[in-house]
């Protein structure tokens, strides 16, 4: 099956190149004949002439990053995007979430609609639509946020699964929460489930575990690169054992989102280090596991710096208080958790530290809890690697820290009309607040 994907905006173009380039590259590796046609099926097409064309189509209201984005796959010889699969603006249209999705989302709507249903159509089977974009974009966020809704209307039977970028939290633009409250509220009613990736953690992962002294947003896009593709390419699953999972998306969403309410998911990887450091490092998979393990209890995202003082709460303690009223302020609970596996010797790896029914919420049965997904093809030169896709509390505080925020700027009605003048009402906002407070308290209240 296939899946195709939207990038939308500079955040989205750029993260969709370098995840189509990390794809492609580690489809090129040794020993991978079957790995490699089951990864293609998925992301590419075939051209006439033989072309692998990536499933794919690009949104911007400024031509400029579609341009370099298509000039830069072209280059790279192992692929390109569609000739006609983009759609962009021939000049700026304001960096302004509002105009986005009120004016210019519904004013090319056919346009792109008509894109999505041309890479739909090519496909023998759709796994799903996979959407890029920043949580915090201006005009391109509003935009995608509208396609999203005209998409939703159009494969009301589809999965849509939605990757979000949320802006350092000390951003360059002052509007950044109002548009991260706007966008996410909206997506969070039409997609099946949202992963998301903090610009400060991935920072921090380019900085002290790549060692890269001059950090640019290449770099940053090439390690949320790295972590998609750790998800997205083939695996096998508990419902194919046998052969790789032919319905990834759908796997992934009844692995990890078993309630509709709970849609965020957050993303941990490891090893991740520099290709110098990678060539003289070997890996074992309990060494592997136990770290990604407290990574999980701990709502750490890299391996450096991780609290293992934080411990899954016992059921009862000795005073007889429960479970949940005992818990450490720093455990992050899980509703469900889905690990997966790459590399040598990956038949060997125990997990059974993430089946602790500890870890997770009582009302859901650890049996279907965790899922875990194994390859023993390496993937992108790690001789092996692991990733934790998890559905739990880790994103609360990010989260409280932009609609806090985001309702400060708006009780003095600071920028309003930015928004106003475009059709966005002050009840539009305060929609948005409610919806994302009630994912905040059915979070908090696990």
């Amino acid at each position: 099956m296939s899946i195709v994907t939207l990038q939308v905006g500079q955040c989205g173009n750029q993260i969709g190149h370098e995840l189509f380039s990390a794809i492609s590259g580690d489809c090129n590796g040794p020993n991978r004949k079957t790995y490699s046609e089951c990864s293609n099926e998925r992301f590419f097409h075939e051209s006439p002439t033989g072309e692998l064309v990536a499933r794919s189509v690009l949104v911007d209201m400024e031509p400029k990053v579609i341009a370099q984005t298509i000039s830069k796959a072209c280059k790279s010889g192992r692929w390109r995007y569609g000739a006609e699969a983009h759609f962009s603006q021939k000049q700026g249209s304001g960096n302004n979430w509002a105009n986005g999705f009120c004016v210019h989302g519904p004013r090319h709507k056919e346009v792109v609609e008509e894109l999505v249903r041309r890479e739909i159509e090519r496909c023998d089977r759709l796994a799903g639509i996979f959407t890029m974009m920043s949580v915090a974009g201006g005009t391109g966020s509003g935009v995608g946020t509208y396609i999203t809704q005209c998409l939703r209307d159009m494969y009301p039977q589809s999965f849509i699964f939605n990757q979000l970028t949320w802006p350092y939290g000390a951003g360059e633009v002052i509007v950044q929460n109002y548009n991260s409250v706007l966008t996410l509220s909206h997506l969070y009613q039409l997609s099946d489930a949202i992963l998301v990736h903090e610009n400060d953690t991935v920072h921090k992962i380019c900085s002290r575990l790549m060692n890269i002294k001059h950090i640019s947003i290449t770099d940053v896009n090439k390690v949320i690169a790295h972590q998609l593709g750790s998800v997205l390419q083939p695996a096998y699953t508990a419902d194919s054992s046998s052969y790789y999972c032919r319905n990834p998306i759908g796997e992934l969403l009844s692995s990890v989102v078993c309630h509709p309410e709970y849609k965020l998911l957050s993303l941990c990887n490891i090893p991740q280090m520099s290709s110098t450091s990678l060539a003289y490092s070997a890996f074992n998979w309990p060494g592997l596991l136990k770290h990604l393990r407290q990574m999980l209890i701990a709502s750490a995202r890299m391996e450096e710096g991780i609290d293992w003082t934080v411990s899954v709460p016992s059921a009862v303690t000795s005073g007889g208080e429960s479970g949940k009223n005992s818990r450490q302020k720093s455990f992050n609970m899980s509703i469900a958790n889905l690990l997966i596996l790459r590399g040598k010797d990956v038949s060997t790896a125990q997990t059974d530290g993430f089946k602790d029914p500890g870890l997770y919420v009582p009302w859901f049965t650890t049996g279907n809890s965790f899922s875990a997904w194994n390859s023993p093809v390496p993937f992108n030169g790690y001789e092996k690697s692991a990733t934790l896709v998890s559905n739990g509390q880790s994103l609360l505080k990010p989260l409280d820290n932009i609609v806090r925020k985001a309702w400060d700027m708006f009780a003095s009605r600071a920028y309003l009309h930015q928004y106003t003048k475009f059709g966005i009402s002050e009840e539009d906002f305060l929609d948005s607040f409610t919806a994302l407070e009630q994912i905040i308290s059915s979070y908090t209240h696990l």
